[in-house]
C-alpha cells in the first residue's frame, strides 16, 4: 500500500497495490496490520457504513462530538469529491480542509483522523461509497457545518449547479457558531 499526506498531514491518501489482468483485478481494501504499519495509526474499526448517491448530491460537513469517529473512506463506484475539515482548536491546521477525488478507478481510500467533519460530493451519475469508522455512531452527538461555509471556502466542483441537500445538511452551522474539539482527541 502506498501513503500520501495531504496538506493536512494527518490526512492520509491510501492506495492499494492492485494485481490485475485481462481477467480483472484483486486487492486487500483493508488490512488492519498494514494500515497499521504503513500509517502509524492503530485504529480499530467497529462500523462499516455503504452509502449511495446520485449525482450533485451534496453530503456533509459531519462529525460527533462525542463517539468521535476516525473514518477511512473509499468509493467501489462512480466518483466522488472527497473533504476533511479540521476542527481540532489545538491544531495548527484548524479550520482547513483537504479535498481528494475518489473513485472506483483510481482505488484511492482517505483516512480521516478523529477531530474531523467530512463530507462528499457525487461527481458521477451515481456512486457507490463505502467507509470504515473507528467509533458507533450516535445522533445525540452528531454534528453538521454547512458546506458552504464562507470561513471555509471550499473549493466544491458543482459545475455552476446548486447541489442536492437533506434537510439535515441544509440546516447546517457555521463553524464560529459549532462545537468543535478544544482538547486532545
Amino acid at each position: 500500500m502506498k501513503v500520501t499526506s495531504t496538506i493536512i498531514p494527518d490526512v492520509l491518501i491510501i492506495e492499494p497495490k492492485v494485481f490485475g489482468d485481462e481477467r480483472g483485478f484483486f486487492f486487500e481494501s483493508f488490512n488492519q496490520q498494514a494500515f497499521q504499519q504503513a500509517t502509524g495509526f492503530g485504529v480499530q474499526f467497529v462500523q462499516d457504513n455503504h452509502s449511495r448517491s446520485a449525482r450533485g448530491v451534496l453530503r456533509g460537513l459531519h462529525y460527533q462530538i462525542g463517539q468521535v469517529q476516525g473514518k477511512l473512506v473509499r468509493v467501489v463506484s462512480g466518483a466522488v469529491f472527497d473533504v476533511a475539515v479540521d476542527l481540532r482548536k489545538s491544531s495548527s491546521t484548524y479550520g482547513r480542509w483537504v479535498g481528494v477525488e475518489l473513485s472506483e478507478s483510481n482505488r484511492r481510500q482517505l483516512w480521516i483522523p478523529p477531530g474531523f467533519a467530512h463530507g462528499f460530493l457525487t461527481l458521477s451519475d451515481s456512486a457507490e461509497f463505502l467507509y470504515k469508522t473507528s467509533d458507533y455512531y450516535s445522533s445525540q452527538f452528531e454534528r453538521c457545518i454547512a458546506w458552504n461555509d464562507p470561513t471555509l471556502s471550499i473549493e466544491w466542483p458543482l459545475e455552476g449547479s446548486s447541489p442536492q441537500l437533506s434537510i439535515k445538511d441544509q440546516a447546517g452551522s457555521l463553524l464560529t457558531e459549532s462545537q468543535v474539539f478544544d482538547g486532545t482527541i
